[in-house]
């Protein structure tokens, strides 16, 4: 794949509008990409994308698992001035949210909004200091009166999404978007079935698209449960600590030294077993790596390895600045070299070296 293919690709991810509970428009732009490198795709019924890939038949089943929804809010009510209320669709904090641009995803069309509260102007000076309560925040889509707001078609249950266009740095290596969280995951999924197109590996490699992780890993949990995984790979992203203010101690990762193996989450702790293998992979092809560990949070392995009577699982991470907001920036090199480790990974793991993880 070209840098340009792979810039659309992760442009086209990206841009697309998927909070938890309504993926489809990221769906199927994950479709459209991973199909031309997969033997079978399916999806499970909760809607994560599952793309097939043989190598032998008969071989352990290896999952590589991105998921497909990204945060952002819901419509609860709108009130008699045409104002819409919204619930929160996974972890926001709220001094990232005031005066952001979002789309709210009607039947009838894009509606276009602005989230706003009371203006500072007005309130007392000890207010001013606090940061505002989502609670107390609200939609603008230049509505006049509750019948102009349902005649732009908005309704209760609709998705709300963050505003923001795929944007290259001035360093073309660092690149800057929305929904990062977590469509590199899924970008790496397809990227890792497309390098082993060609290739002869000893297993069933198994890309997935997972639904609802920002809300309890709930799509990693059904699409594990029809697979019947042997290894599980989550690929995330993790918190990157090179912006100002922040220590080692809080986060030691660099966006650009590659990718991260996550020691423990607050999800679970990764197989020891599996770890040193990729650890032992990465150090033998020369591939940068880096470890993280996130006291709170979690990612998709926190549902994979508890799947029927256990499967040895750990995350992968691209280290990521600003996440959960609007924008957000990584390395492009992290995802290369995330997508080289797995790839070298999954074409050593045949059934006795699965085994010898599982049971050592």
């Amino acid at each position: 794949m070209s840098n340009y293919e792979q810039l659309t690709m992760l442009k086209e991810l990206t841009d697309a509008r998927a909070i938890p509970g309504d993926e489809r428009e990221a769906r199927e732009v994950m479709k459209k990409w991973i199909s031309p490198y997969a033997d079978k795709v399916y999806t499970d019924h909760l809607g994560s994308l599952i793309a097939e890939k043989n190598g032998d038949e008969n071989g352990p089943k290896i999952m590589v698992a991105g998921h497909l929804d990204e945060v952002g809010f819901m419509v609860t009510r709108i009130d008699d001035k045409g104002f819409v209320y919204f619930q929160t669709v996974g972890g926001w904090w709220s001094q990232v949210m005031l005066a952001q641009r979002v789309t709210i995803l009607t039947k009838s069309g894009d509606v276009t909004g602005v989230i706003g509260s009371k203006p500072p102007h007005i309130l007392s000076a000890e207010a001013r200091k606090k940061p505002v309560d989502i609670k107390d925040m609200f939609i603008d889509i230049g509505a006049s009166s509750k019948e102009e707001a349902a005649e732009f078609g908005v309704k209760p249950g609709d998705s709300v999404v963050p505003y923001f266009e795929f944007t290259p740095l001035k360093n073309e290596k660092l690149l800057l978007a929305k929904a990062w969280d977590n469509r590199i995951g899924c970008a790496i999924a397809i990227e890792v079935l497309r390098r082993l197109k060609g290739e002869n590996h000893p297993n069933r490699v198994y890309g997935v698209a997972t639904v609802q992780e920002e809300v309890g890993l709930r799509g990693a949990k059904t699409s594990a449960y029809a697979i019947e995984p042997d290894i599980g790979f989550a690929v995330d992203v993790g918190i990157a600590g090179d912006t100002p203010g922040v220590s080692d101690k809080d986060a030691d990762s660099k966006i650009g030294d590659g990718p991260q193996i996550i020691l423990y989450d607050a999800s679970m702790v990764s197989h020891k077993g599996l770890r040193d293998f990729v650890v032992e992979t990465a150090d033998q092809h020369q591939i940068p790596y880096q470890y993280g560990h996130l006291a709170g949070g979690g990612t998709d392995s926190g549902s994979i390895h508890l799947t029927a009577n256990g499967v040895p699982a750990l995350s992968i991470t691209i280290a990521t600045r600003y996440i959960h907001t609007h924008a957000a920036i990584l390395h492009q090199d992290d995802f290369e070299n995330a997508v080289q480790l797995i790839v070298e990974v999954i074409k050593n793991l045949d059934q006795d070296t699965v085994d010898n993880i599982t049971f050592s």
